[in-house]
Order: C-alpha cells, then structure tokens, then sequence
C-alpha cells in the first residue's frame, strides 16, 4: 500500500489509531499533524476521544491561520507551526505521551538508542526541550529551538515526545522506534548490564549484501500467490501483537528447494501487501524489489535445513531484552517454552552480517531458536505457524522470566522433568 496517496485526513486516522491502539497515548492525550507544500497544517483536534477519531474530526489550517473543521486544532497546534517554521524540511510531526518515554522525560534521561543498529540509525538526533506549559508559546519556543538545532525526536521535560519526519510514516517510524528502544531499554536493565554497540559495530549492518542479481519471474502460481497472502498474514499478526514493529521484523516462507519468498527492505510491516513481498529463485531476486537485509542468511539457512520451511527474525522487547544482557533465558522453567522453544544459545553480535554460516549451523531440530546479541530472536519452523507460534512463545516467557528474575529469582525444571517432556512431547 502506498500511504502518499492516501488523502491527509486518512493518513492522520491510521497513524493515530496506532498509537491509541498499542496504548502510546491514552484518550485525551497526544496530537499529531501534517503539513502540505502550500503550508496548510491538517491537525488532530482539542477535546476529541483519540480513541474512536472521524475524516470529519481532523481539523485544517489554512496558511493565513483560517481554520476549517467542526472542531478546534489541538491545543499544542502552537508548538507544531512553530516547529514547521523552524525544520521546514519537516513534513509531518507525531506527539504523544509513550509509557517508556514518559518514565524517561520524568528522569530527564535520553534513552539510550544503540543498543540495536536500525534503532541507532532511525534515532540518532534526539535531545531535551526545557519544560514549560504545555500549550504555551514558551513550550513551542523550547521545542522549535532543540528542533532548529537538527534533531528529529525531542524529549519534553515531565511531559512526552515529539519525532518529525518527511512525511507521516517517517515521523511516525521514529517516535515507535524510539519508544520501543526505551522498552527495550528499561527490561533489560531489570535483567543486568545494558551492552550498548560501539559505532563500528553500528556499521556492521552495511555490509549486508542483499541486491542480489535480478530476474524476471514470469507467470506467478498459486503456490506462490497463497505463500504471499499468508506471509502478508503472519506479519500483520505479528505486528498486531507487537512482535514486530514498522520497520523491523522480517519473515520469509520456502516454496520449494529453488525459491522462497520474504519481506521486503522499508516497508511498513502493517501496510505490507501481497505484491511487494519478494521471491528469490537460484540466489536472485524478483525485479524491481528490495528484499530484507537477512535475504542471504535466510536463503542459506533454507539452503542447509531442508525441514525448515519458515524464518522470523523480530525484536519483540522482552525477547530482545536477553539479546543485551548476558542474563540466561531460562527455557527450562515453563513447560510450553521447553517444548517449543528448547534451550536457546546465544550468538555474538556481528554474527549475522559476517559469519552466516555460524549462525545456521547454530540452528537444528533440537534448537529452533537463537539469540543474537543486540540484534533479534530468530525463529524457525516446519511452517509460517509453528515459526510465529515459537516467536510468540518465546515473548510471552520472555515477559514471566523478566518478572520473575525481579521477584528474587526463579526455579528451574529438573532433569527429570525435563526428561517427562522430552519423551512424552518431543519423542526423546
């Protein structure tokens, strides 16, 4: 789906429903806005439920400050002209009061955001805006200036965040990275030490080679055409449940020993259609599409495990946790988890971009899940469900084990019981 087409009151709905349904912002809170060529500003409006918003809600403001709708603009429109005024290279602006982020404008304390490459490269310009009344001028004064000194997410002091960007998704893309890098940030501290990247690291990810040579797939079958919707199916799910976000998570399917098929590279994993998912045949890539940077490792991963029919790589933010902490996850607590999930090794950062082979021979029947150091929980599986079942699994244990780790500690399953399940489930 491409979203510059959709008309500005449509964009503002579908990004405002996002925050409000994943629980960014709460029913007065948060506003957001986007600004066309000729200056005109459509904003969300003061005093209407975030929760159940209307085209006929989002409120126009003419470039000679004229407002059009039935409703007031936001009471923080104020600091969004300002901050147009002073970035005009900023398009849109997204506000709002994340949970995450909140806790961290309360300590006035930047979240640290390279702790994961991708979180580091969409969020690297963040600074604070003093606090001031929210609505006043001297508010919009502070944060047009942090603004006009080239950052793109500010922290308000006691208060929320603001992100801008070239356009909606890109605004919007920023501010959910940076609040879940702040997620991200906070469990793992309730685990141990946080291990953040160095820049060198950071650039590892560049080296990625996924311009695989191109070729034209002719007649689609429908094989095919089943293993696209499903994908498109298993990561909107995924993005439902907050397993993966916008811009990270990665799922690809085999079709058959030649070919499979996986998400595309900057595609909004809720938008993701049917048509933009990519096939890769014999190394090569179907024409005109970008595939996700992982295209190499999944292709060899199909390669050398004929049972593996399915791959995710996610950062779901308890899962991801253990990926920065040197904290066991402790499998062997939770039956379900032994069973789906086994004992889980853990790779070193770097792995994943130059040293595939280390990362599939990490992988078989008896280990279908690995950590890699600040970077993803991977997933494998005979089909799309069992690997998106095992991610799930592996979130929902993630979530106990942190808590648990917090309760004083946590008590393991014996080798016996590990043995019942071994025999009675997995036929060991």
């Amino acid at each position: 789906m491409n979203f510059d087409f959709m008309h500005p009151r449509d964009q503002l709905l579908s990004i405002m429903n996002r925050i409000y349904q994943f629980g960014m912002t709460t029913t007065s809170g948060g506003n957001i806005s986007l600004r066309e060529s000729d200056g005109t500003i459509w904003i969300t409006p003061a005093g209407v439920d975030k929760g159940s918003l209307t085209w006929d809600d989002i409120v126009r403001v003419l470039p000679d400050g004229t407002v059009d709708g039935r409703h007031r603009p936001s009471s923080e429109f104020p600091f969004h002209k300002a901050i147009y005024e002073a970035r005009p290279d900023l398009k849109a602006i997204v506000h709002a009061h994340p949970p995450a982020l909140v806790s961290y404008s309360i300590v006035r304390k930047l979240p640290p955001t390279r702790i994961v490459p991708q979180a580091y490269e969409v969020c690297q310009n963040i600074d604070f805006a003093p606090y001031a009344l929210p609505g006043s001028a001297q508010l919009g004064q502070n944060i047009a200036e942090t603004f006009a000194r080239g950052n793109e997410c500010v922290l308000l002091e006691n208060h929320g965040v603001v992100c801008g960007g070239k356009d909606m998704l890109d605004a919007f893309w920023r501010f959910e990275t940076l609040e879940f890098s702040a997620q991200l940030a906070i469990k793992a501290g309730r685990l141990g030490e946080v291990k953040e990247l160095t820049q060198e690291q950071v650039d590892l990810r560049h080296q990625r080679k996924h311009l695989l040579p191109e070729f034209d797939p002719g007649e689609r079958s429908s094989a095919e055409k089943a293993g696209r919707r499903n994908l498109c199916e298993i990561m909107h799910r995924a993005y439902d449940h907050q397993l993966v976000s916008s811009l990270e998570g990665v799922v690809s399917t085999r079709l058959d020993e030649e070919s499979f098929l996986i998400s595309p590279t900057l595609i909004d994993r809720q938008l993701l259609d049917p048509s933009e998912v990519v096939l890769i045949k014999n190394g090569q890539r179907e024409r005109g599409k970008v595939p996700s940077r992982a295209v190499k490792l999944h292709e060899k991963v199909y390669r050398e495990h004929p049972w593996i029919n399915a791959i995710i790589t996610a950062q779901p933010p308890s899962s991801a946790a253990f990926c920065l902490t040197d904290t066991p996850f402790a499998t062997r607590t939770i039956p379900e988890s032994y069973i789906l999930l086994r004992d889980i090794p853990r790779l070193p950062f770097g792995a994943q971009y130059t040293n595939e082979s280390a990362v599939s021979s990490a992988i078989d029947a008896k280990t279908p899940v690995l950590l890699i150091e600040n970077e993803a929980v991977l997933v494998v599986g005979k089909s799309l469900l069992e690997a998106y079942d095992r991610l799930e699994v592996a979130e929902f244990s993630a979530g106990s084990l942190i808590d648990a780790y917090s309760l004083g500690g946590l008590v393991e399953m014996d080798d016996q019981a590990i043995d019942e399940l071994k025999e009675k489930f997995l036929g060991e």
